[in-house]
Parts: structure tokens; C-alpha cells; sequence
């Protein structure tokens, strides 16, 4: 008999759903028979339109979805931007913006869906952050502070919490998405640049929205039940260089 993960008769909900790393863990989600409750600041179809900055509107979008599925199981808190300025040119609303989205909106989210996921008695929480939370590279600051406190939060949620909710965290690394293509189209040559970070990655490839997907599949179901306040780094090998070669 082959392995099969089974979903169905859970509720998860996804933010930063209309594009994306987000739009791939919704799509994943659904393929596994989850009921997805999705969220994104441009809204979309079937998609709530909601600023996770916003904690009325965040705490309205969850408390709905209770109304409507009458449970949640599965929180995937993906929303986020970059914000890259670098340590001398941030400012202190550069500082307020990023901290806001990239770090207390995930923790906002996570608190106001804690009592469903307990009822659920198996709730999961996967935060998504980034490959910054473990290196980075100049010009990326204040992004990189946020995401590499989001490890503290899951290993914190994961211990108080415990054990009616698991909480795990994704660091994805290079994701081949609109907004990453919109980079490349900086370059004079966005086939050569893109061509080069691909050789940077071991697998010669960059990651997809649909790949970083599966992995929540997985940590969202039974069979990644011993794992809790570990955050994963995903990054095709890329932090295993010592140097760009």
C-alpha cells in the first residue's frame, strides 16, 4: 500500500493566499482534501481580503471562519514582504512596517486562533519565514531580524502550547515566484541572472511555491506528530556552500 496523506474533514487556514509561496500551500492543501479558509491584502476568488497588520480585521477573518467550518486544525501563517533597506538607511517607520508584517502579525494570528486549534486536539501551527533567519546577505536588513526572530516564536509556541498544539516552522529559500521573476527583470539579463542563481542552488534549480506546499502537507498531518519547535530550512543546498563557486 502506497503512503497517503489524508486531509479531508480538516480546516486550515492560509494567509498571503492570492500568489506565491502562499497560493502553493492553499493549492497543496486542497489536493490533500483540506478545507482551505485563505487570506491575502489583494483579496482574490475564494480569497478573504484581509491586512494581518490589522488585528480587527485579522481577529474578524478568523472568528468567521469558525462561524462558517466550525473548527480550524490548520494555521499556515505566510503573509509577509520584503523590506530591505539595509542597517544604515532604515528608517524607524522601515523598522515599524517590517516588525509589524514580518514578525507580530504571525504572532497575532497564532493567538487568535489558539482556543480552535486546542479544541481541535490536533492543532498545528507552520509558520512560514525565510532562509534569512540562518544567513543572509548585506542590504536585507531590517527583513532578516523578523524572520530570524519568527524561529524564537515557534520554538516559544511550541513549548507553551504543547502538546494540544504543535508548532513547526518552514525556512524556504530561493522560491521561483512573480515577485522573484520581477528581480530577475532588473537585470539586463534576466535568462543569465536567473541562470546564475539557479547554479548557485546544488540542485540546480530554484524551489516552487507547490514544493514548499507539500512540506506543510506533510508537518500538517499525522505523521510529522513528533515534530514541534524545529523550523526547517528548505533551500536546495544552498547554505551548504561555503562560498559562491
Amino acid at each position: 500500500m502506497s503512503l497517503e496523506i489524508n486531509l479531508e474533514k480538516k480546516v486550515a487556514i492560509v494567509t498571503g493566499a492570492a500568489s506565491g509561496i502562499g497560493a502553493g500551500i492553499a493549492a497543496m492543501l486542497t489536493r490533500a482534501g483540506a478545507t482551505v479558509e485563505g487570506c491575502d491584502i489583494n483579496g482574490g476568488n475564494d480569497i478573504s481580503r484581509v491586512d494581518v497588520t490589522d488585528t480587527l480585521q485579522l481577529n474578524h477573518f478568523v472568528s468567521g471562519v469558525v462561524q462558517r467550518r466550525g473548527r480550524i486544525d490548520i494555521v499556515v501563517s505566510c503573509a509577509g514582504s520584503n523590506v530591505f533597506t539595509g542597517a544604515a538607511n532604515c528608517t524607524e517607520d522601515d523598522w515599524d512596517r517590517n516588525i509589524r508584517l514580518n514578525l507580530a502579525s504571525h504572532w497575532e494570528l497564532a493567538r487568535a486562533c489558539k482556543k480552535p486549534l486546542e479544541a481541535s486536539g490536533e492543532g498545528v501551527i507552520i509558520i512560514i519565514t525565510s532562509n534569512h533567519a540562518f544567513a543572509t546577505i548585506p542590504g536585507c536588513f531590517p527583513y532578516n531580524i523578523a524572520k530570524t526572530a519568527l524561529t524564537g516564536l515557534v520554538r516559544s509556541l511550541a513549548i507553551e502550547w504543547a502538546p494540544r498544539i504543535r508548532t513547526v516552522g518552514i525556512a524556504p529559500g530561493f522560491i521561483d515566484t512573480p515577485g522573484n521573476q520581477t528581480w530577475f527583470n532588473s537585470f539586463p539579463s534576466p535568462e543569465e541572472e536567473r541562470s546564475r542563481t539557479e547554479n548557485l542552488h546544488p540542485v540546480k534549480k530554484l524551489g516552487t511555491p507547490e514544493e514548499i506546499g507539500a512540506w506543510c502537507v506533510f508537518l500538517a498531518s499525522t505523521y510529522a506528530a513528533f515534530s514541534s519547535g524545529v523550523t526547517y530550512l528548505v533551500d536546495g543546498g544552498r547554505s551548504a556552500l561555503m562560498q559562491d563557486t
